[in-house]
């Protein structure tokens, strides 16, 4: 079975290095660049999801998807949308409706930041400006009962942002399972990829 990884916003497809040496079948593990697969001067979550289920359509189903926040919500609605296509699924630090005021808050961050903050996000400071906010009105919470397939919900015991959401998703997800990583923030790929793959290879049961 193949595994698809997809790494957050400020993260490229290197972020899951270190996860992946610790995978028992690195062979099988697939690992795009989300932002390879559409423009820079226009793009926004609409453009890259859709870019991503034609990527998705070149592959043999059915898959494990893994996706950490940007990756986890697009992991989250092709489940929701493809739910034949989905063996199992990984969500790390993920969000199923986006919170407004946070989205904002983060957005005049941006603005104020410099762009050479930007630099190893693959991004421009205005394209990823414009992926954040095209992501505002996401909301997912409708669908996640409907989800048939085994989920595991990751969070670093660190990121007191999405905790809250992980929590909630392991309530309303039924064949959920949550796993909290001692001493990781918001990038668990980074921050504890040991810890990661192991948690991964014992859901999948490889």
């Amino acid at each position: 079975m193949k595994t698809i990884f997809l790494h957050g916003l400020g993260q490229s497809s290197y972020s899951w290095n270190a996860v992946i040496k610790g995978m028992k079948q690195p062979s099988h593990i697939l690992c795009p660049d989300l932002y390879s697969m559409v423009c820079d001067d226009d793009i926004c979550y609409s453009h890259l999801y859709k870019a991503f289920t034609q990527y998705c359509t070149k592959l043999s189903a059915p898959f494990h998807i893994c996706g950490l926040s940007l990756g986890g919500i697009m992991a989250l609605q092709y489940c929701i949308e493809h739910p034949d296509k989905i063996n199992a699924m990984t969500l790390i630090g993920t969000q199923y409706a986006m919170p407004k005021g946070l989205l904002k808050l983060q957005n005049f961050i941006f603005r104020v930041m410099p762009e050479k903050s930007f630099k190893n996000t693959k991004l421009h400071k205005k394209a990823f400006i414009s992926l954040s906010k095209s992501m505002m009105d996401l909301n997912f919470q409708p669908y996640l009962k409907t989800i048939a397939c085994p989920v595991l919900i990751v969070c670093g015991e660190k990121d007191t942002v999405n905790k809250k959401a992980a929590l909630q998703l392991k309530e309303q997800i039924p064949l959920s399972q949550l796993c909290i990583i001692a001493n990781a923030g918001h990038e668990v790929n980074v921050d504890a990829p040991e810890q990661l793959s192991c948690v991964i290879n014992d859901f999948l049961q490889w």
